[in-house]
């Protein structure tokens, strides 16, 4: 096995520009370091401006933005062309069908569908007109597979595979590509909070843990290492992939 420590990460993205939405902490910070580390230019787009200020590389620029409005993504997207597109945008509201409020419901979507919607929409006429794009959507494993009491998360990430198979499907012959990953659980800052929460940490840890056929739970890194060669050259022949990184938890 290879290790990590001497593993040489490649320069596939040099030259490219690429933006990456909820930046500051968790997985879209790991994605907007690969990515610069593969040599790309990379906005940093969080409304979390402390710790989005955290996040230094001589290649990130950031910005505090909400990814979430299309106003300000208009501003932020609307003039310079973008090669990449990383969208990560995620919330995850608790509860059943009929313990979902019908306000977290929508929020839902606004968070995690709608600020994918208008984010390709600003990116793809200069996708187009360059004849080149890579667009690389954080889905879930729940989309796919329901868990329990996230009613509605399950449902944003389900629409998000829709969204992940038209865009790709429509501006193939433009070369654009457009694919979806699907994490299961992934030690995130998110994540840790959630179990922090709970009654019994260690014990919710544990039982989270053993989902996972691999034996641990999902590393930012390792979304952010499949992001990274969806965006570049070497996945040139993948287009409207659904691709799951559960550590066999989907299996």
């Amino acid at each position: 096995m290879i290790s990590m420590n001497t593993y040489s990460i490649p320069a596939r993205l040099a030259g490219r520009t690429a933006v990456v939405t909820a930046a500051a902490r968790g997985i879209g910070r790991a994605i907007a370091l690969r990515l610069a580390d593969e040599g790309a230019s990379v906005l940093a787009l969080d409304r979390d401006q402390e710790h989005l200020a955290k996040l230094a590389h001589s290649r990130i620029a950031t910005r505090t933005a909400d990814a979430a409005d299309p106003a300000t993504l208009e501003k932020v997207l609307g003039t310079d062309r973008t090669d990449i597109l990383v969208n990560c945008i995620g919330w995850v509201p608790q509860g059943t069908l009929l313990q979902c409020l019908p306000e977290d419901w929508r929020m839902a979507f606004h968070l995690n569908v709608d600020s994918f919607f208008h984010a390709i929409r600003l990116v793809l006429p200069g996708m187009r007109e360059a004849r080149s794009g890579a667009i690389v959507n954080i889905a879930s494993l729940a989309a796919l597979r329901a868990a329990p009491n996230r009613a509605a998360y399950s449902a944003t990430k389900a629409a998000i595979i829709g969204l992940t198979r038209s865009v790709a499907l429509d501006y193939a012959e433009d070369g654009i590509r457009c694919n979806a990953i699907c994490p299961a659980m992934v030690d995130t800052p998110s994540l840790q909070d959630r179990i922090a929460a709970m009654p019994d940490p260690p014990a919710a840890r544990a039982l989270f843990v053993s989902r996972h056929p691999i034996g641990r739970l999902g590393r930012p890194e390792d979304v952010a290492a499949l992001a990274a060669y969806l965006a570049s050259p070497e996945s040139e022949f993948m287009t409207g992939a659904i691709l799951q990184l559960d550590g066999g938890a989907g299996a």
